[in-house]
């Protein structure tokens, strides 16, 4: 995949020596990857060159159109990665944590058309069911829970003591699974994420831990989500049942804290709003929709595959070739968002959620544990505030996403 030379390079764009293409991983694109997607379009426009782990070449899909026509046209950008030119060369292999993210599984995101259709049939169904059993419910006693820990220190780092397992507590209950197994699915679900030498076994302890399950509630089957993929009538086989268990947990679980942390990023940096939110005159899911068009819980989503030689934004792309889907970047474009201070209340056309046949069929349930989880916070604990300056909070990047390292609270103990 040929570029021209980057000249963002000599300003900190992190580059792969001797190619000009940049790399979107490493130590250099974890500080500061909006400056790197913002670079990009300045250079290359609304589709740019890049290299992912192992730089493996693709392309980043920074245009808001140009991700909406991907996301919107599986004939043409499919999620099949055994159409991959890279993996059929075998210029990737088994091992690479590219595999953990854009690998073909048997679940519905790795495929297209009828197959696809049946398997999220199968998810959308049982999701709907068990949002309607108690999912705030779970979240107002979990989330107690995690307050009761810190709530006599008046201290806190609300993303290591609540945001970073607060989800998988949740999940836990509606997986059927053990709660004292939230803790090590969500310290691996991070990794998976994360990518780098230790992807691969934190995806077999995940799925290892879920095969279990399964088998157990095929013996004894309850009113979970694990049950009720098991029971469905499009009659998905043990691997499939396995897969969907892992494909919902690591991404329910890992976009909901990411987002549960920027939320509580949001209130506690903004007084005004802070008091609107506990007074009840503003609508905690206006918040939400805030956060989602500015710092998406994925910042990048993997992949697609081009079917055919083909044009999107003035690149030639070709057959085989990996996109990944710039949301982050998306979001922000200035052709759809000319003035990033202009309110955005109200408008849920953002790409926080993905777009087209393979939207997330859960946001619902995310949304839902973000809001009962602040609320629980707020009325818990009344004089709740950040305790360092605003400018000194920090955030560390991977490829797919960039996470809030922690945010110090104090509130009266």
């Amino acid at each position: 995949m040929s570029a021209p030379h980057d000249p963002g390079a000599g300003g900190g764009c992190p580059v792969a020596h001797g190619t000009g293409v940049t790399r979107l991983y490493g130590p250099d694109a974890e500080k500061d990857p909006h400056g790197i997607y913002e670079r990009l379009r300045d250079v290359y426009g609304a589709v740019a060159p890049i290299l992912v782990e192992g730089d493996v070449p693709a392309w980043l899909v920074l245009g808001y159109r140009e991700n909406r026509r991907v996301l919107d046209n599986p004939l043409q950008f499919s999620r099949d990665s055994r159409i991959w030119r890279d993996w059929l060369d075998g210029k990737v292999s088994e091992t690479s944590p590219l595999i953990q993210m854009v690998g073909w599984r048997p679940d519905c995101v790795s495929q297209d058309g009828e197959p696809h259709r049946r398997l999220r049939g199968a998810v959308t169904d049982n999701l709907l069911k068990v949002a309607g059993r108690g999912i705030r419910r779970h979240v107002t006693h979990f989330a107690n829970k995690q307050i009761d820990a810190f709530a006599d220190s008046g201290r806190a780092d609300l993303v290591t003591d609540f945001a970073e397992y607060l989800p998988m507590l949740v999940l836990t209950r509606v997986f059927g699974l053990a709660e004292s197994e939230g803790r090590t699915l969500a310290e691996s679900s991070a990794q998976v994420i994360k990518g780098g030498a230790d992807a691969l076994a934190h995806n077999e302890k995940i799925v290892s831990i879920l095969a279990e399950l399964a088998a157990r509630k095929r013996a004894e089957p309850g009113s979970d989500f694990a049950s009720g993929l098991i029971a469905h009538h499009s009659g998905l086989d043990d691997d499939e049942i396995v897969q969907h268990l892992r494909l919902v947990l690591i991404t329910a679980h890992t976009t909901t804290s990411n987002l549960l942390a920027r939320v509580l990023e949001i209130v506690l940096t903004d007084d005004a709003l802070r008091s609107g939110l506990v007074s009840g005159q503003l609508n905690m899911s206006s918040v939400v929709e805030e956060v989602m068009w500015n710092t998406p819980p994925l910042a990048v989503l993997p992949g697609r595959f081009a079917t055919s030689d083909l044009e999107l934004g003035g690149r030639a792309i070709k057959e085989g070739d990996m996109l990944l889907l710039g949301l982050a970047a998306g979001n922000v474009d200035p052709v759809i968002r000319p003035d990033l201070a202009a309110s955005v209340a109200g408008n849920q056309s953002h790409l926080a959620f993905s777009a087209g046949p393979h939207e997330c069929p859960g946001q619902n349930i995310g949304q839902g544990i973000i809001e009962t989880a602040v609320d629980v916070l707020l009325h818990r604990l009344p004089g709740l505030r950040l305790a360092v300056p605003a400018d000194e909070l920090t955030s560390t990047a991977s490829t797919w996403e960039s996470r809030l390292d922690s945010l110090p609270v104090e509130f009266p103990a």
